[in-house]
């Protein structure tokens, strides 16, 4: 029972309740919101106290049954035609978000869409969550540059001559001698990963602790520390340089090389009390890996690539939780279909662990492998099962690195496009500059 009801005769008006949305007022019949009770309207009808009505409503007036909603008046004609006819449609030259936020309002769901609008929906509603994505990808698929505004610059200690190193450092495609600084860069990234190659090789002693190759590598990891603490010196931000993935891996890649300069020293010093200092060395040095990532920054597939995974979690999770789950079941399978032959090695569950795994992502190293009947048919089971775990999550994975991949060329196509918006003059430089994640 409405709650006016209660202090008023029962009128054949009574079947009836205005209904004011912005100064736009519609009498309609009570048996017709019943229709949809779950609606905003619908659930007025079961109020039978004021606070739960202006729960619902910004107002209302008892005696005329008269319910005020400071709501989009033009939106509310499409409101009615869903209550008249069942069936909810687009409304021409309004937002989706804010025609999800209407809906919402008004406690309808998306499914009453009709089919003649429900797929241009669901396409405005890929774009806007593509869009939104796009923005929330800058941070690891963006540059230093795109992270930082220029703009940042104003009124710091010697902005022009800081922003004018930090364009040349992070834009490459600037001028001359910002493409020149990217190339030799680059070279000895390169030139750093051939040095710690030929470190790993035991052919020949003499060549790979040969004191020219030592101070190469000594060379690499200076120009490293130079070219970071430069591009913090004139980071516009510290705290937001330093939270950028790409000189998180920077900083890593000479970090260890000072460490185990340390140690070095620290061992010669007194050889009894670090023993294991040796081993600590050793880790570090392992850490030079770190070098390798350093491409990410001149390779838009790298970046791209770390950003499928971050955005891709979920899929990468559930790729694991199957795989897990096959492994965990067929290793059991195969134990107890060869633990009775002497000739298999399938002894136990965790070496079906391994076998396992190398059939069900199809490696096959063929160190171990099923001798039974049964086991060869569990083995063949196994790839099978394999083959469609692994490729269920494949197609969105490959399809979120594609679009991340074009979006990646696209923004660095921009920064190569906005070229003389980068120019040291202040209003032409901001006028410019296209915000973060705008295509």
């Amino acid at each position: 029972m409405v709650y006016g009801q209660v202090f008023h005769p029962r009128r054949p008006d009574d079947c009836f309740i205005v209904v004011n949305v912005g100064g736009f007022k519609q009498r309609l019949d009570q048996d017709l919101l019943k229709r949809f009770p779950q609606t905003r309207l619908g659930r007025l009808l079961c109020c039978s106290s004021k606070e739960a009505i202006l729960e619902l409503c910004d107002d209302f007036s008892p005696s005329e049954m008269e319910f005020y909603f400071d709501r989009n008046p033009c939106f509310f004609c499409y409101i009615l035609n869903f209550y008249f006819t069942g069936k909810l449609h687009l409304v021409d030259g309004l937002c989706v978000v804010s025609f999800c936020q209407e809906i919402e309002y008004w406690g309808i769901r998306e499914g009453h869409l009709d089919f003649c609008c429900s797929n241009k929906f669901h396409e405005l509603m890929a774009f806007v969550e593509d869009r939104w994505s796009q923005e929330s990808d800058g941070q690891l698929t963006g540059s230093s540059a795109d992270e930082l505004p220029a703009d940042m610059f104003e009124g710091s200690w010697c902005g022009d001559v800081r922003r004018n190193i930090w364009i040349r450092l992070e834009k490459p495609g600037h001028s001359t001698l910002a493409k020149v600084m990217a190339v030799v860069s680059l070279a000895v990234v390169i030139g750093s990963i051939i040095s710690m190659c030929i470190h790993s090789m035991d052919v020949n002693k003499a060549t790979t602790d040969h004191p020219w190759l030592r101070g190469f590598d000594s060379f690499c990891v200076l120009f490293f520390s130079v070219e970071f603490f430069l591009r913090l010196s004139v980071a516009p931000s510290a705290r937001m340089f330093l939270r950028s993935t790409l000189n998180v891996i920077d900083f890593m890649s000479v970090v260890p090389f000072y460490i185990t300069l340390a140690c070095d020293v620290a061992d010669e010093d007194d050889d009894t009390g670090l023993g294991n200092v040796g081993k600590v060395v050793q880790i570090l040095r392992l850490m030079r890996v770190f070098r390798i990532l350093k491409l990410a920054r001149h390779s838009a597939g790298l970046r791209s690539l770390g950003a499928t995974l971050q955005h891709s979690a979920r899929e990468v999770g559930q790729l694991i939780l199957f795989v897990s789950v096959g492994v965990s079941t067929f290793s059991t399978l195969i134990y107890f279909a060869e633990r009775d032959s002497e000739e298999s090695e399938l002894q136990s569950i965790p070496i079906g662990w391994w076998w396992a795994t190398i059939s069900m992502t199809t490696v096959g190293y063929g160190d171990t492998f099923p001798v039974t009947l049964p086991g060869k048919m569990i083995g063949t089971l196994c790839i099978v099962c394999g083959l469609l775990i692994v490729a269920l999550p494949i197609t969105n994975i490959f399809n979120k690195f594609s679009n991340l991949y074009q979006r990646q060329k696209d923004m660095d196509l921009r920064q190569k496009t906005n070229v003389p918006s980068a120019a040291p003059q202040h209003q032409g430089h901001e006028s410019k500059l296209p915000p973060n994640g705008e295509m």
